[in-house]
C-alpha cells in the first residue's frame, strides 16, 4: 500500500517535471535584445579603434560574428533554396566558410568607421524578433542607422541580420551567394573552397 502511494507520488512528480520542461522558454525581451547589441557594438567600437592591422581586425570581426551572430541560420538563409539539397556536412562547411567571407567583407566596411562610434538608440518588436536600432557617427559624415535583428530561436540571443542604411545583409548575401553559385554551375563544394580562399 505504502509502496503504491510512493510510486504514484514519484510518477506524479516526474509527470509534473516533464510538463514544466515542455513549457516554452521565456521569450526574448527588449532588454535582452538590447543587451546583446550593446555587447556587439562595444566590441565593434573596440575593434575599429584598436589600431590593429587590417588582417588582425578581420580575425576579430570573425570572432565577433561567430560569438554574437546566428551563423548557421544566416548561412542557410543566404544559401537559399540550394540549402535544401545540401548535405549536413556541406551546410556546416558552408556556414564556416561563410563566416570567414562575411568577416572580411564587412570588416572592410566597418574599417571605414575608424575614429567614429556606434551608439545604441532603442529597440522595437517586430513579429517574433527585435530590431535594435543604432546610430553610426563618422567624422565629416552625416550619421546613419544600423539595425541589428535579434532572435532567440536557436536557443540563445543572437543577431540574424544587420541592416545598414536600409540594406539588409541577409537579402544582399542571398543575391550575391546565388550569383556565385550560378557562376560555379551549382557546385556548392567549389563555392565553399572559394569563400575560404
Amino acid at each position: 500500500m505504502h509502496s503504491d502511494t510512493g510510486r504514484r507520488s514519484a510518477l506524479a512528480l516526474l509527470a509534473g517535471a516533464a510538463a514544466l520542461a515542455a513549457l516554452p522558454a521565456a521569450a526574448l525581451t527588449d532588454g535582452q535584445a538590447r543587451g546583446l547589441v550593446d555587447k556587439v557594438v562595444g566590441d565593434i567600437n573596440s575593434i575599429i579603434n584598436s589600431g590593429r592591422s587590417e588582417q588582425a581586425m578581420y580575425g576579430d570581426f570573425e570572432k565577433l560574428f561567430r560569438r554574437y551572430g546566428d551563423v548557421p541560420i544566416i548561412a542557410r538563409t543566404a544559401l537559399g533554396p540550394d540549402a535544401r539539397s545540401a548535405t549536413s556536412q556541406q551546410l556546416s562547411a558552408f556556414a564556416d566558410a561563410f563566416a570567414v567571407y562575411l568577416s572580411r567583407k564587412y570588416g572592410r566596411r566597418f574599417r571605414e568607421f575608424i575614429g567614429g562610434r556606434i551608439e545604441v538608440e532603442g529597440t522595437r518588436k517586430v513579429r517574433d524578433y527585435y530590431e535594435v536600432v543604432s546610430n553610426t557617427v563618422l567624422k565629416g559624415q552625416a550619421p546613419f542607422e544600423v539595425v541589428f535583428r535579434v532572435s532567440d530561436k536557436s536557443g540563445r540571443d543572437l543577431f540574424f541580420d544587420i541592416v545598414i542604411e536600409g540594406i539588409s545583409l541577409l537579402k544582399t548575401e542571398r543575391t550575391e551567394i546565388g550569383a556565385m553559385l550560378d557562376k560555379r554551375r551549382g557546385d556548392l563544394d567549389a563555392l565553399i573552397r572559394d569563400l575560404r580562399a
